[in-house]
């Protein structure tokens, strides 16, 4: 008769357990998903929209979203305008996006942008699993998955010249601003001086880098009268600038989350 009360109080036993395996199983995945710091401080390359795959490559450019721990913004493209704003973090895989303003440019293909932009309004958490991202609405499917890349050394991949072929701003276009010669900035690091040619005068600027934040000094230049204002808006831009981004052999100089300047390397 003793028997089957050893065989239930051994069931209880071993139910107990799972249950507890189970428990402490869930508490080791919240753990290695939810932590802020895992999203910063690392480029992330957009790889899927609503369950669909996103090329390498959008309008020759690579969409991507990177987080600022230190001013809580973020810098996103869709592969074509800069996008940018501020995130919230509010414990547990929580997060809320805040748009700001973005650059106006017209392209070729610009459903990846128009649909990255509706799901950083719809996203409330995010998932982080052998290094890929997902933004998710409650525990609906991801709206979008990202991929860690290896940044490299970004400074020294500045090094060369680059031409300039968009800037934001102004109201004359842009080749109304530069109708002969295009500005170019040549960049030799570790010096920690930037040359080139503002489209009229050549100019020397100092230039401090801390990963990819990027500081111009006012810029010395030869003295030629120069006709319209393509001159000054360029050196008043660089003034400007405080982040940079390269994308293939795009380089954007960004202005909080803004790309007020796109060059080409030459």
């Amino acid at each position: 008769m003793k028997q089957p009360y050893y065989l239930i109080l051994g069931l209880a036993f071993l139910c107990s357990a799972c249950g507890n395996t189970k428990k402490a199983t869930q508490s080791n995945e919240t753990s290695s998903v939810m932590t802020p710091t895992s999203i910063t401080g690392k480029k992330w390359k957009l790889i899927e929209l609503n369950g669909q795959p996103v090329a390498d490559r959008i309008n020759d450019k690579e969409p991507f979203i990177e987080f600022n721990d230190t001013d809580k913004r973020y810098t996103a493209s869709g592969g074509c305008n800069g996008l940018g704003g501020t995130y919230t973090l509010t414990g547990k895989g929580r997060i809320a996006f805040s748009q700001g303003m973005s650059t106006m440019m017209a392209c070729e293909n610009m459903t990846i942008e128009h649909q990255l932009n509706e799901i950083l309004g719809k996203a409330d958490n995010f998932t982080v699993n052998n290094n890929i991202l997902s933004l998710n609405k409650a525990r609906m499917a991801p709206l979008a998955r990202f991929q860690a890349i290896d940044k490299g050394n970004a400074s020294s991949q500045l090094n060369g010249t680059w031409e300039v072929d968009y800037i934001s701003g102004p109201r004359i276009a842009f080749d109304g601003l530069y109708p002969n010669k295009k500005p170019t900035i040549i960049f030799n690091l570790p010096d920690s001086v930037a040359t080139g040619n503002s489209s009229c005068n050549n100019f020397r600027s100092s230039v401090k880098i801390n990963g990819n934040n990027i500081k111009f000094g006012m810029p010395a230049s030869t003295r030629m009268a120069c006709p319209g204002a393509g001159e000054s808006t360029f050196f008043k831009t660089l003034e400007s600038i405080n982040k940079f981004d390269i994308s293939g052999n795009t380089l954007n100089l960004i202005m909080g989350d803004i790309a007020v300047m796109r060059l080409q390397r030459k």
